[in-house]
């Protein structure tokens, strides 16, 4: 059989062994020494499934160490008796080898069998079973081993998860022992009660009547005693001068205890002190103290040890029956030393602060107390000033209020919590009751003032939910109107969706009888529970736990004398109304009504101008092929009256658009109206071609002729897709933002023509040369300018959001396919999906939802779209007969060129009558163009500015049908000016559509 050492528990599977760990420090905190240690044993036999549990302590002088039999456990004392004294240099035994080695071993009880080299062999397995073997682990001390825990097995060695668990078992004695015996090892804390003679205020003087002496020669192992100390521990005369005799005394519960501050000792060159039973050879016993003093050599190592000893037994009498009132007080009680470590604490302290077990000379700070807010600071000062002093505080275990009471002592301070929790609760709830009355007054005040500022229906809700509920400890809020008979809901807090649609338009005189009832009588109604109300209203049993209230107060909303309405105040707790109560939410609901009344009133009115408003401005957007728009109309958030903004994209003649936004100064019908003539007069004067600094004069003469108040802002852009070219002009309006396709922004001259009604024509207008996919912003001075934002700092957020990151991700022009111009409009769906979000983020970033406006906004974002380089072609015509002739043969070619052959005939007709009509009536020179859209474009220009017009020839006339037959060929056709003449113009739908 070999030994086995040096277990690795890392990696092991789980036993019984880590439920009999948890129960051993569970149950191991009530019990003491003695009775902790005995529990280890037996769960240490128990799951190596043993015969005996021993318990092993280093003891005598140095040099002739001695390991006694300290604890036994599962076997009687004759059949240990080879186990009673080992010395430690008998390795063969498993405990000796244990501590000398400092590890787990597995050893036979019989020390003949299988010996290692060189050592003797001793019988010392008594009467124990043939094949016993035995499981030894050291108990450590802070340097060396000082003990061993060993199990009595039998032949099979134990698994590796048994001689974890006893190592493990091992562990936790020593931790036990270096709790309760001022230190195994290097602990220097004492136990609750070890106690210095004349030390703690809680024990009594002592009385000592005979004080003995000894001397210890710590290398020989001899003791000597007095006189004295031999009558106090009942030596006889002749006793062998060999401190096991001492040791003999000593109880075996104390002997860890007194054995490890020996060790301590010696070990730190400090004084001894311990206390302890003795048993007396004439079988009594009682409680000694012993103190001592170590001599040293000329090396300093110890050499004797010389000390006194004196019976406390009648003093540990009165300090245990101290302890026991303290301990089983109804207040917590607890004791800090001089280094605010737990001398003592009671049971009710012990729910506070911690198990005794754990605290018990540990600071006071590292516990539950730490936490507590300048509970540590006021100790410290109760400390110094000597003073009794007291204070509340909130422990943090239970949540709960204290009043503490401070007492210094000499040798620390003491603490007594009486829970206060109840008291506070009491005088919390008068303050308040007090607070409430003192309150009123003001409370009234600010909720007339809310009410008087509440403009709409749902701003009178948010004012009653936060001026009303609170005070009176409400939880509910339900307003219904009455209007055709039946209640609407007008507004709730504090209920749930299922009921709220329940409620919502109920008749109003039947069906829902508290309602009814208060509708009929005009008086309010209070019920004061769920039953009473089940007990009033038998037919609506279940509706109490359906709106999860328990208290109403249902009271009538009478404005000028007619019924409007209900209120309900609810509660989710029974409450009994007093008269005080049931007077002022009568008094209350008054004032509501008529601040509900008036917000009725304000939405009624701001509801039909919004419709207005939108009614005024065009419902969709017209998407030619040379731009793709996208809009927002943002109404001011406060005040009732409309505003003035506008917007349009009017599309014009050879594929160009016109677009346009402007700005009634002022709010109102007044302004509403004038946005809506000036609407009217740009279309009109958009469909006579007219340019954009004309279109701004006739703009100002009709505001001008509403008055010398009436103002307004325009902004009017063409782009002409063919040539690439737009020519805007202002009036007072902000200057447009360009994005270039490269992501570039670029701001026009922040500096306009007047306004219209205050300008005086010529208006000047701006040409740009504008590439495809250029992005044109266009807006109202809403969106860039407020009471806490200039225009010129507007114009630059603007910049930066759309340059931002996902800004020039949204103004990125998208891939387009080569197209012959004839598809619908579906090509720009993409962009539009774009441009949409685009209009959201400078919309919500210069716009929040939280924030109030005080003006209309219009947002118009265009996407630029040019016509590609062959969709347009020209040519020059001689002024002679011979040029409708030769405009034929262009369009036959060009439109076979094009793939539009089904186009040719009615094309050459428009094209000879045009012409024919420039050589007849006209002047050159003259020039044909033909642009290929969405539709196909005819052109015939001259340098007369007579403008035609259809005649109704008679049936005998030669001429006179040219024009008539060329409005029946054409889809329209029209006329415009140009800067050498004029130019007629016909369209003709395309029937296909495809890609080339």
């Amino acid at each position: 059989m070999e030994e086995r050492r040096g277990t690795d528990v890392v990696g092991r599977s789980h036993s019984w062994g880590d439920e009999r760990l948890s129960l051993l420090s569970t149950v191991g905190a009530a019990l003491n020494d003695r009775e902790a240690l005995q529990y280890a044993l037996d769960q240490a036999v128990s799951e190596l499934g043993g015969l005996a549990g021993l318990m092993h302590w280093s003891c005598g002088p140095t040099g002739s160490r001695t390991l006694r039999l300290v604890l036994a456990s599962g076997l009687p004392l004759p059949a240990l008796g080879g186990w009673q004294e080992i010395r430690q240099d008998e390795a063969p035994l498993a405990p000796a080898r244990a501590v000398r080695d400092g590890s787990f071993v597995w050893l036979p009880a019989a020390a003949h069998e299988t010996l290692g080299p060189g050592e003797t062999g001793r019988a010392s397995s008594g009467a124990l079973p043939a094949g016993t073997t035995v499981a030894s682990v050291p108990l450590t001390g802070p340097d060396r081993p000082v003990g061993a825990l060993s199990v009595l097995t039998g032949p099979r060695e134990p698994t590796p998860e048994q001689a974890a668990f006893l190592e493990a078992v091992g562990h936790w004695a020593e931790r036990r022992l270096s709790r309760s015996a001022g230190g195994i090892g290097d602990c220097d804390e004492h136990p609750c009660w070890h106690q210095r003679p004349g030390g703690s205020v809680l024990q009594q003087p002592l009385e000592v009547v005979n004080v003995g002496s000894w001397e210890w020669g710590i290398r020989t192992g001899e003791m000597w005693w007095d006189g004295a100390g031999q009558t106090l521990l009942g030596i006889p005369r002749g006793y062998e001068r060999r401190i096991e005799r001492w040791i003999d005394l000593i109880h075996p519960e104390d002997m860890p205890r007194v054995m490890a501050a020996t060790e301590k000792s010696l070990r730190e060159r400090s004084g001894y002190e311990a206390e302890y039973r003795v048993r007396r050879p004439d079988g009594t016993g009682g409680w000694v103290q012993s103190r001592a003093h170590l001599e040293l050599d000329e090396d300093g190592q110890p050499v004797r040890m010389i000390g006194k000893i004196w019976d406390t037994t009648e003093s540990r009498m009165a300090r245990e029956s101290v302890g026991q009132a303290l301990r089983y007080m109804s207040d917590a009680f607890f004791a800090v030393n001089q280094d605010w470590r737990i001398t003592f604490l009671n049971v009710e302290a012990e729910r506070l602060v911690g198990p005794a077990a754990e605290v018990l000379g540990r600071p006071l700070w590292e516990g539950p107390a730490g936490t507590v807010p300048e509970l540590e600071e006021r100790c410290r000062r109760a400390a110094a000033d000597g003073r009794p002093t007291g204070f509340d505080i909130r422990w943090p275990t239970d949540d709960r209020w204290y009043h503490i009471r401070l007492v210094s002592v000499p040798d620390g301070l003491t603490a007594y919590l009486t829970d206060a929790t109840e008291r506070r609760t009491r005088a919390a709830r008068r303050a308040e009751a007090e607070r409430a009355g003192a309150e009123q007054a003001a409370w009234i005040r600010k909720l007339t003032s809310a009410l008087a500022e509440a403009v709409t229906t749902q701003d009178v809700v948010d004012v009653v939910a936060d001026h009303v509920l609170p005070p009176f400890g409400a939880a509910g809020l339900l307003i219904e109107i009455l209007e055709g008979g039946r209640l609407h809901l007008g507004g709730a807090i504090g209920y749930p969706s299922v009921f709220l649609r329940m409620v919502d338009g109920i008749p109003a005189f039947e069906g829902f009888r508290p309602l009814n009832d208060v509708l009929n009588s005009r008086l309010p109604y209070f019920i004061s529970s769920a039953e009473e109300y089940e007990e009033l209203f038998p037919d609506l049993v279940g509706r109490p736990a359906l709106s999860r209230k328990k208290a109403w107060a249902v009271l009538p909303m009478i404005a000028s004398g007619v019924t409007i309405g209900v209120c309900i105040v609810s509660f989710a707790e029974p409450r009994q109304f007093s008269d005080d109560e049931r007077t002022l939410l009568t008094a209350l609901t008054g004032v509501i009504t008529q601040a509900l009344a008036r917000a009725r009133l304000y939405d009624a009115e701001h509801a039909r101008a919004q419709a207005l408003q939108r009614g005024l401005l065009p419902r969709a957007l017209p998407s030619p092929a040379a731009l793709t728009p996208a809009v927002r109309y943002l109404p001011a958030s406060s005040g009732t009256d409309i505003g003035g903004d506008w917007y349009d994209v009017i599309p014009l003649s050879a594929e160009r658009v016109a677009v346009v936004i402007g700005d009634v100064m002022g709010h109102g019908l007044a302004e509403a109206a004038t946005m809506g003539r000036l609407r009217t007069a740009v279309h009109t004067l958009a469909n006579l071609e007219l340019p954009p600094e004309e279109v701004l004069a006739h703009l100002n003469e009709v505001v001008s002729d509403l008055g010398d108040d009436s103002f307004a802002t325009c902004l009017y852009a063409v782009y002409d897709p063919v040539s690439g070219c737009s020519s805007l002009a202002r009036a007072g309006h902000p200057p447009p933002l360009i994005v270039r396709p490269d992501g570039s922004v670029e701001c026009l001259d922040p500096t306009p023509d007047p306004p219209l009604g205050a300008a005086e024509p010529p208006f000047s207008t701006v040409d740009l040369q504008v590439p495809d996919g250029t992005l044109l912003v266009l807006y109202t001075d809403g969106l860039v300018e407020s009471a806490a934002r200039d225009i010129d700092t507007g114009i630059a957020e603007c910049t930066q959001v759309l340059t931002s990151e996902y800004g020039r991700l949204l103004t990125c022009p998208p891939r387009r396919p080569r197209t012959n111009g004839r598809e619908a409009g579906g090509e720009h769906g993409e962009d539009h999906d774009r441009l949409d979000r685009l209009c959201d983020l400078l919309v919500g970033t210069m716009l929040p939802a939280q924030r109030l406006t005080a003006d209309d906004t219009a947002l118009l974002i265009a996407r630029l779209h040019g016509l590609p380089s062959g969709n347009a072609a020209g040519w020059p015509l001689p002024e002679d007969p011979v040029a409708a002739g030769l405009a034929r043969a262009h369009v036959r070619e060009q439109l076979e060129a094009w793939g539009l052959d089904d186009l040719v005939m009615t094309t050459e007709l428009l094209v000879s009558e045009l012409v024919a009509n420039v050589v007849r009536h006209a002047r050159g020179p003259t020039r044909l163009r033909l642009i290929l859209g969405r539709s196909l474009i005819c052109e015939v220009s001259d340098a007369s500015s007579t403008t035609p017009r259809i005649r109704r020839a008679a049936e005998t006339d030669e001429g006179g049908r040219g024009l008539q037959l060329v409005s029946a060929l054409s889809q329209r056709w029209g006329t415009r000016y140009t800067a050498e003449g004029k130019c007629i113009w016909t369209e003709q739908p395309i029937a296909y559509s495809g890609t080339i």
